[in-house]
């Protein structure tokens, strides 16, 4: 076989993946896409459409989605919770609506591995790139919402944010370090936290150590009774390392003040 037919083979096996990740996908949303082309231009980044003239890239359909996800998490706050001032709507529909959720959400769904991206940037490591995700987060509920009417987009958002939602609406409580690192972790390194948990001890007792990775390297420990307890208590470990490291940074910087 020549490099070229090795090439075209490789890719042509790439392709069949993406397409079987896309797939599922849609079937994870429980979305019956209509549409095929469509759910392709959601997936598409700006990258692969200047290697492929003539298509057209999920920034537009980004652009809806954007707006889908803000209607659909304001009516569902508004409803639900009628006694929070408006203050309060903002800030919890802010704690949702943000690049560094939906760029966990689509991690979780795996969605990198759908995104159709130029050579370069496929490369980079851009199908895990925040940035990347986030857009084609809202790409995604945009085209279910052209393609399947707002009912089913707001299933669908519901089906992805709700219990994030419902976690923001009780008010004060245990602090959200892992919200407050993720957010951190992607405006700062433009990528997000991976975590590793394991567990010892019987069933009845068990312990749940968690680690967590910021930027590939390792941020913070934590542990707990629950796999979310210990992930938080690590998230807490690794915002306020890098918190603390600001400070040093700051303090050290030409013409601060000292003490």
């Amino acid at each position: 076989m020549s490099p070229d037919d090795q090439r075209r083979a490789d890719e042509g096996g790439a392709s069949d993946e993406r397409e079987t990740s896309a797939a599922r996908l849609a079937q994870h949303l429980g979305w019956q896409v209509r549409d095929p082309q469509l759910f392709s231009q959601a997936l598409a980044h700006r990258s692969w459409c200047a290697e492929n003239p003539g298509r057209e890239p999920n920034e537009r359909l980004e652009f809806l989605g954007d707006a889908v996800l803000g209607l659909s998490v304001t009516d569902y706050l508004y409803r639900r919770h009628p006694g929070l001032p408006e203050g309060e709507l903002a800030k919890t529909r802010a704690s949702v609506v943000n690049s560094a959720s939906l760029a966990a959400t689509a991690r979780e769904l795996q969605l990198g591995q759908c995104l159709l991206l130029g050579k370069g940037e496929s490369s980079s490591g851009g199908r895990d790139k925040p940035s990347i995700l986030a857009d084609a987060m809202e790409a995604v509920i945009g085209a279910v919402y052209l393609d399947a009417g707002y009912e089913v987009a707001d299933r669908v958002v519901m089906q992805l944010f709700g219990e994030r939602l419902r976690e923001a609406a009780r008010g004060p409580g245990e602090e959200d370090y892992k919200t407050r690192l993720q957010e951190l972790s992607a405006q700062r390194f433009d990528q997000l936290p991976l975590y590793q948990v394991s567990d010892t001890g019987p069933d009845h007792a068990k312990v749940f150590r968690a680690e967590v990775y910021v930027a590939g390297r390792l941020a913070g420990r934590g542990e707990g009774r629950s796999k979310k307890q210990a992930e938080q208590m690590a998230a807490r470990d690794a915002w306020s390392c890098l918190q603390a490291d600001d400070e040093t940074a700051q303090a050290g910087a030409p013409g601060t003040p000292g003490p």
